[in-house]
């Protein structure tokens, strides 16, 4: 493992070295005489460049040493230092800006506008935890990512839910992804960034609703383990299928499974497969006709959603600001009982011509009905491959961490009775339902 980790570094690096830093600001803040006061941003001031490449450098050496305490040490202790260190660099110190989790925004928005100039960091976190999960797995959920640290350390009474409502819930973090994709590919909003329920507590700046929705979170993952990981983190959907093909992936046991159940009733994620000994095999009659089945339903499922999607695409584009703009210049060419907002009023002084606005708007909207038949689309596909997973068997003899929702966490490792060295006097013992331990 450790050569694959310094190929990643070595890779990562000469990346970086051949690509031009991300421009500085040239410009100071302009001063205002009658006492405007600039409102707070929603991101941080920028780090300096060496900054910048020291934090993705940490970002490596976490991913390398968690990666290492949970496949080579089996340590869930591990993976728990390694979470305290994240929610203090990448979390306050660091303000969780740029982070992993937001930069598919960055990278929508760099792909559909050639203008937008991506900074070589943001790219660096984007792609490093694709690539650690490709090679380890999800280790970057297991404790690397702060968003994920954060609720990992305050699940203290964690429930399991039922398998039904994880799938049905499952669903969302792939609507997310969609909504957010379309927002930032036509320069409308960062959604990811702006509805992050913990931004505000690592920059204690947040306004009071996204307090409210942090401390929300933190209170159910309470009894829920880490409720937006599992059901809103549009980064994780990526980490998901990355992580079905991963090179290596965390084990359960480091021996024989003895099909104790301990690791299923300590993972509060419901991302252990139980074995499937006692199902019989399908008939290939009965598999046949169900994959010509759902290969009829996928295709119709996704123009379906398509030409659903694009019966609302003016409503998805009513939220990006020049539309709204165009909305409130002809609401108030009907009415001039309407006093003018500030951006209309500025507008106007700018001595730019409103059917220019009104073409601008135009546009805008004809790119949304392109984006939300997309988007649509990718919603139906997303039903479609969730109901054609939910009739499929898999063959499994051993309790196996399910390698796209497994987190990595390292619970289940701890509750193994199973030694590293396996003993033959164990084996004897392999079909008791309860473990056997020796002294």
């Amino acid at each position: 493992m450790s050569k694959k980790i310094t190929f990643i570094l070595i890779f990562v690096f000469f990346t970086i070295s051949f690509v031009q830093a991300s421009p500085v600001q040239r410009f100071p803040k302009p001063e205002f005489e009658y006492g405007h006061q600039q409102p707070p941003t929603i991101a941080p001031d920028a780090r300096s460049q060496f900054m910048e490449y020291l934090d993705v450098f940490v970002l490596l050496v976490s991913l390398s040493l968690i990666s290492w305490f949970i496949l080579k040490k089996r340590s869930r202790w591990g993976a728990l230092g390694m979470s305290v260190f994240s929610i203090v660099y990448f979390g306050f110190i660091k303000e969780g800006c740029v982070c992993s989790v937001g930069s598919v925004q960055n990278i929508a928005l760099a792909l559909f506008n050639p203008g937008y100039k991506i900074p070589i960091t943001v790219i660096a976190f984007f792609v490093i935890p694709l690539l650690f999960t490709l090679f380890f797995g999800r280790t970057f959920c297991a404790g690397i990512c702060p968003l994920g640290a954060i609720q990992d350390i305050i699940a203290f009474r964690p429930l399991k839910l039922k398998s039904w409502l994880q799938t049905v819930l499952g669903i969302i973090p792939y609507l997310y992804l969609g909504f957010a994709l379309l927002y930032a590919a036509t320069a409308t909003d960062f959604i990811i960034c702006r509805y992050d329920p913990f931004i505000g507590i690592y920059r204690f700046d947040a306004k009071f609703s996204m307090f409210v929705l942090g401390a929300t979170f933190l209170l159910v993952g309470v009894f829920v383990a880490r409720p937006y990981c599992r059901f809103f983190c549009p980064y994780g959907v990526l980490l998901n299928l990355v992580s079905r093909i991963s090179w290596k992936h965390m084990t359960i046991t480091p021996t024989t499974c003895i099909q104790c159940k301990l690791c299923e009733n300590s993972c509060p994620f419901g991302a252990i497969n139980e074995p499937t000994l006692d199902k019989k095999k399908e008939d290939r009659q009965i598999a046949v006709r169900r994959f010509i089945i759902l290969s009829f339903i996928l295709p119709l499922l996704i123009l379906a959603g398509g030409w659903v999607g694009s019966q609302f695409h003016e409503n998805l584009a009513s939220v990006h600001p020049r539309v709204q703009l165009a909305e409130e210049l002809m609401t108030f060419n009907e009415s001039s009982e309407l006093e003018p907002s500030l951006e209309l009023t500025t507008y106007k002084s700018l001595g730019k011509s409103e059917e220019d606005l009104y073409v601008e708007a135009a546009s805008i909207i004809r790119e949304f009905h392109v984006g939300a038949w997309i988007l649509g689309g990718f919603i139906g596909l997303v039903f479609g491959l969730s109901l054609a997973g939910l009739s499929i068997n898999k063959h499994r003899i051993d309790y196996e961490p399910d390698r796209g929702s497994c987190l990595s966490c390292a619970r289940c490792m701890d509750y193994c009775p199973m030694p590293e060295e396996e003993k033959p006097h164990r084996l004897l013992f392999a079909g008791f339902r309860k473990p056997v331990r020796f002294k």
